[in-house]
């Protein structure tokens, strides 16, 4: 049976203010490593879905195919959601991210889901809640939740076309306004963090900070922004062949980013301040 959804209060300017949050973080953080969870994706695999577990009830007449769409579960089956998030959370996990990876309106395209993008951000964050909550109260020991907001499946840097290298199938406006309502859905359905995630391309993690921090000063109470990043060889670049990506793009309410590359884990905290102290793992790889 699913779980009763979280119905949260952050609606525009409620819930925990941003310095009170992210000084609990910081001071979290200058004790001991927090933990975030692991792949959403892998963890749907092992439950081996089939079509009509995609399209539930409502879906059942839909005119794509909807298998694959992982963050459209958090209608259909969002009790199979709840659980990973729990099981994760029983796990050791500190942060859990919602399972939004793709909820964009541009991303769900694909699906002919665009118009659900709101919907599902706000109820893959209010799953998400409750698990964390339900968690908190159980262990005696804080959870929070990321808001996850993937690249989409679109690039401002590359054309999809070797025939036009000048052609982008997608503009920053519309990047940006696909983020926005990713944010909006996700802080109304009670996220803590947003994370802006597995950035290839900086030009789309421009758009979505440009969306976030309009949405912050226009109408929402501001909260910690993570961000991360792929780095795919050792030339330190982006799959999007970008370099640099934590300097280029400066915006005043990061809270932390982290780079992963090939055998490197880079994290960067204070970046809104210039002042960033830096850790570098290494990750084994045997």
């Amino acid at each position: 049976m699913a779980p009763t959804i979280y119905e949260s209060s952050t609606r525009k300017g409620s819930g925990p203010s941003r310095p009170s949050l992210e000084a609990e973080l910081r001071e979290l953080l200058g004790k001991r490593i927090m933990i975030l969870d692991g792949g959403m994706g892998t963890m749907i695999q092992e439950r081996r879905l089939e079509e009509e577990h995609f399209r539930g009830e409502e879906f059942k007449d839909h005119t794509h195919s909807l298998k694959g769409n992982n963050d459209l579960l958090s209608i259909t089956q969002s009790d199979v959601i709840y659980n990973i998030h729990k099981e994760y959370l029983l796990a050791g996990a500190d942060i859990i991210e919602t399972n939004t990876f793709s909820s964009t309106c541009i991303a769900q395209a694909d699906y002919g889901l665009e118009h659900l993008a709101y919907r599902m951000n706000k109820l893959s964050a209010e799953i998400a809640r409750k698990a964390a909550d339900d968690v908190t109260n159980q262990t005696g020991c804080k959870r929070y939740v990321a808001g996850a907001m993937g690249p989409t499946n679109k690039t401002l840097s590359v054309s999809p076309s070797v025939e036009r290298p000048d052609f982008r199938n997608v503009t920053f406006d519309e990047l940006a306004e696909a983020y926005a309502e990713q944010v909006r859905g996700l802080l109304d359905g009670g996220a803590d963090i947003i994370m802006v995630e597995t950035i290839f391309d900086t030009a789309n993690a421009k758009a979505a900070l440009f969306a976030i921090d309009k949405l912050f000063e226009e109408s929402y109470e501001p909260r910690p922004i993570f961000i991360s990043g792929t780095i795919v060889d050792r030339s330190g670049r982006t799959l999007s062949g970008q370099i640099d990506c934590v300097s280029r793009y400066q915006a005043p309410s990061w809270t932390g980013v982290v780079v992963l590359s090939r055998d490197r884990l880079i994290v960067f905290l204070d970046i809104r301040h210039h002042r960033g102290q830096e850790w570098s793992y290494s990750l084994r790889t045997d």
